[in-house]
């Protein structure tokens, strides 16, 4: 089970940042080369980005670098710098069709066999961005086997939307639900967009517990102060971790009486609530110790 609760972007162009992070635990690391890079200094991400995959790899944390977008003309250049034995993964912003993830798919291909590595070892993150990527969402979740998740961007999503992003974000919930259904379908990683205000905790807890009652199972991070908080509120708590486990020995005593259902502690438990149970126990034993 691949469990990618708080992935932390880090600027491509900054050597400091990217040998600093390599000290920290989110579940994954986004080196990254597109909006946190400016124009002139693409070239400059690219090689930076490129010198650091091995460090934050070493500890076993998943890198994910994300490249510039198919329309930029930076992509070729880009995966040819990441694509290698140091990368779990390559998140991709704007895609907007399946065939925009054939046509990466493709690219990532060529260079995992000039690369010696394995076709299909590098997995892909898209980025839902605009209207036209929610048109095509369920499509381009089942696109590619590589596909691990799918993030959303709710900045460029309200911008190519020509609307205000505001602190209620009631603009974005037809877009989040979206995308946390397609994906649930699909059986991939529904991955929520950035709290900018990384001073604010309380703010980012609640934002974080929304997403994750939509359906979403992590958070992207612009600070590390946002781990944890990210990590704790997509992780089952102790008392969830017990009253599941007590939700599934409950049931296998109805069923070897013959029952198809019981209940605990003043509530009815049937196989909807015990599969839900048993997906917080898998969860909990697929965190790292100290997640």
């Amino acid at each position: 089970m691949t469990v990618l609760r708080s992935l932390l972007f880090v600027p491509g162009n900054q050597p400091r940042m990217l040998e600093r992070a390599s000290g920290l635990k989110p579940d994954a690391f986004i080196p990254d080369m597109e909006d946190s890079v400016p124009i002139d200094e693409k070239a400059n991400a690219r090689e930076i980005t490129a010198s650091h995959l091995a460090a934050l790899a070493a500890g076993g944390t998943p890198v994910i670098p994300r490249v510039n977008s198919l329309d930029t003309g930076l992509l070729d250049d880009d995966l040819a710098a990441v694509v290698g034995k140091n990368v779990f993964g390559v998140s991709v912003g704007k895609i907007e069709t399946p065939e925009d993830i054939a046509a990466i798919s493709a690219k990532l291909a060529a260079l995992e066999r000039k690369a010696g590595i394995g076709v299909g070892s590098v997995s892909l993150v898209p980025w839902i961005e605009t209207a036209v990527a929610i048109v095509h969402l369920y499509e381009i979740c089942i696109a590619s086997p590589r596909i691990v998740g799918v993030a959303f961007g709710a900045e460029d999503f309200t911008n190519d939307m020509g609307i205000e992003r505001t602190e209620s974000e009631a603009e974005t919930y037809f877009a989040r639900n979206s995308i946390a259904v397609a994906a649930r379908a699909a059986d991939v990683l529904a991955l929520d967009t950035p709290y900018f205000s990384f001073r604010d905790p309380d703010g980012l807890r609640e934002n974080a517990k929304t997403a994750k009652q939509y359906g979403f199972k992590g958070k992207f991070a612009i600070h590390p102060a946002q781990i944890d908080v990210i990590n704790e509120t997509f992780s089952p708590s102790d008392a969830d971790i017990e009253y599941a486990r007590r939700v599934v020995e409950a049931f296998k005593e109805a069923e070897s009486r013959g029952r198809g259902s019981t209940s605990l502690d003043g509530k009815v438990v049937d196989v909807p609530v015990v599969k839900r149970a048993e997906a917080v126990l898998e969860l909990a034993e697929s965190m790292t110790p100290d997640g």
